[in-house]
């Protein structure tokens, strides 16, 4: 697909699409390798080779230079496979996203809650008194001098 390059931004390009309507290319889908200044590889007005890689559920859609460049032979044995990216990226599966695994215990919040201050005033009382025991001695080591 083709299309004219509208605008250049630090993270990426907007992209006006022949058949019509708009896209981004992500500064990582510019090359095959790292780009620090996209003004390097992009102006405005340039003719571009697109591919379409994504449509979110916003309906923006995310456009690769880097995918319509042919590999040389010897780079294609060495590139992996990539899976397909999934159409709707916030369905797909990320293991950051998840919460911690928290024991059901059956308390209620309040329970968790007080048992919580309880631990977190018994760890400062216990940061304050070895803070102090080091202040004090100090304090009679310069006096005794």
């Amino acid at each position: 697909m083709d299309g004219k390059v509208a605008k250049v931004t630090s993270y990426g390009a907007f992209v006006d699409l022949a058949g019509g309507g708009s896209g981004m290319i992500h500064i990582s889908e510019v090359a095959n390798t790292y780009v620090k200044d996209i003004a390097n590889y992009l102006k405005v007005g340039d003719e571009v080779k697109v591919k379409v890689i994504g449509i979110n559920p916003e309906n923006k859609v995310s456009l690769s230079v880097k995918e319509t460049m042919e590999l040389a032979p010897a780079q294609e044995e060495a590139r992996p496979a990539r899976p397909p990216r999934p159409q709707n990226r916030s369905a797909a599966p990320r293991s950051y996203n998840k919460p911690a695994a928290i024991p059901s215990t059956g308390d209620s919040f309040e329970d968790m809650m007080n048992r919580y201050k309880k631990s977190s005033d018994d760890r400062m009382s216990d940061l304050k008194r070895t803070l102090d025991t080091r202040r004090g001695s100090y304090n009679r080591r310069s006096k005794g001098r």
